[in-house]
C-alpha cells in the first residue's frame, strides 16, 4: 500500500512539473511578452516639427507612440527614441526589437510587420519617408 501511495505521489509531482513548464512556455508567447516592454501605455516623445503616431501591437494589446520629430524617415524617428533595434543588412535595418520586445524570424519565425494606415509597407523603416499627421502600425507577427 505504501508503494502505491509513494508511486502516485511521485506521478502527481512529475505531472505538476510538466504542467508548470508548459504554462511557462505558453505564457512567454502570449501575455508575458509585455513584461519586457520599455513602454506599456501610450506615450508622447520628442519635440520636432512633425507629429506621427506609431501604434505598437503585440497579440491583443496595443499602445500608441506619438512622436514629435524632425526626422525624414520612420526609422530615424524610431531610432531617435530607442524604440527599435536591429542589424544593418543589404536592404537597410532588419528590425529585431521594438519597444524592448524581440521578434527574430531566424529564432522563432516571428517578425515585425510595418504598416501605414493598415496597408503593409513595401519599404524598410529606414527608407519610409514621413510627414506630419501620419499613422503607422508595428505588428508582432508570425
Amino acid at each position: 500500500m505504501k508503494r502505491t501511495i509513494t508511486l502516485l505521489m511521485a506521478l502527481m509531482l512529475v505531472l505538476s512539473l510538466v504542467i508548470g513548464l508548459c504554462s511557462c512556455v505558453n505564457g512567454q508567447q502570449t501575455g508575458d511578452i509585455w513584461d519586457g516592454a520599455t513602454y506599456k501605455e501610450d506615450v508622447t516623445l520628442g519635440n520636432g516639427s512633425k507629429t506621427v503616431e506609431v501604434e505598437f501591437k503585440v497579440n491583443e494589446k496595443s499602445i500608441t507612440f506619438t512622436i514629435k520629430t524632425d526626422a525624414e524617415t520612420l526609422g530615424d524617428a524610431l531610432l531617435e527614441h530607442d524604440l527599435i533595434a536591429g542589424e544593418q543588412g543589404d536592404y537597410g535595418i532588419y528590425v529585431k526589437q521594438v519597444n524592448g520586445i524581440t521578434a527574430d524570424y531566424d529564432a522563432d519565425r516571428r517578425y515585425w510587420g510595418f504598416y501605414k494606415n493598415g496597408e503593409y509597407l513595401l519599404t524598410g523603416v529606414d527608407k519610409t519617408a514621413i510627414a506630419d499627421g501620419e499613422h503607422y502600425e508595428i505588428v508582432y507577427s508570425k
